[in-house]
């Protein structure tokens, strides 16, 4: 805010950039735009630093469609992996330390941010992805 107070003419354009990023928009060009904006200090859906990171730990040898697989998988061990993790005992909310002492309400977010970050790099659609996350579980917690 301080930013955009004192320098509108810098922050705008930025701002204006974020505005134009469509999932239709190139890859390259949309981790470019939100690293600019990360480093202005406004919020991203997509992390640029984290797919630097998960972009840059790929194992050797293995294929794009490997990779895919492997992230696709991830998001179905923790959507099966949720109902034991809120049957944990320490997934009782602490009033002491106002959260829940295994940090589960941190789970949501980082759902969220890790999985953009890797579908970003496979280059493919985040929302369906999130959405298939979600009949993933519900399927799953129809069955209990």
């Amino acid at each position: 805010q301080v930013f955009s107070y004192h320098c509108p003419f810098l922050m705008g354009p930025i701002e204006c950039l974020t505005d134009v990023v469509t999932p239709d928009t190139d890859i390259q060009v949309t981790l470019s735009i939100f690293e600019l904006a990360s480093a202005a200090g406004i919020p991203c859906e997509v992390d640029p630093a984290l797919v630097n990171v998960l972009a840059g730990g790929k194992t050797d040898g293995s294929s794009p469609e490997e990779d895919y697989k492997v992230a696709c998988l991830l998001l179905v061990f923790v959507a099966v992996s949720l109902p034991l993790l809120a049957s944990d005992p320490a997934s009782i909310y602490n009033t002491e330390v106002e959260g829940y002492s295994n940090n589960i309400h941190c789970l949501a977010k980082a759902i969220i941010h890790v999985s953009a970050a890797l579908f970003t790099i496979h280059n493919k659609n985040i929302e369906t992805h999130l959405k298939e996350f979600l009949l993933v579980r519900l399927a799953e917690g129809s069955q209990l």
